[in-house]
């Protein structure tokens, strides 16, 4: 069972992978129609404010390698 999305969850996620967890439990939870109309415009902010974490999280992580690798982004090859 999904848990409540609650009206006043602006609350920052610990984790990449936990804000990603959520907006998965979120998606499952309006694709199945799992949500009351009352909670669905809720959810939706949420997953958006999830979307845009994320989004700065992986850009974050993009600035940082760049740095590594003297303000070039490179394509990563397994080795």
């Amino acid at each position: 069972m999904i848990k409540a999305i609650k009206k006043n969850s602006t609350q920052s996620p610990e984790s990449y992978e936990l804000a990603l967890q959520e907006l998965e439990q979120i998606m499952t939870s309006m694709e199945n129609g799992q949500l009351p109309l009352a909670q669905l415009l809720v959810a939706y902010e949420r997953g958006a404010e999830l979307l845009k974490y994320c989004q700065s999280q992986l850009v974050a992580v993009q600035d940082q390698i760049k740095v590594l690798e003297a303000g070039a982004l490179k394509n990563w090859t397994a080795e």
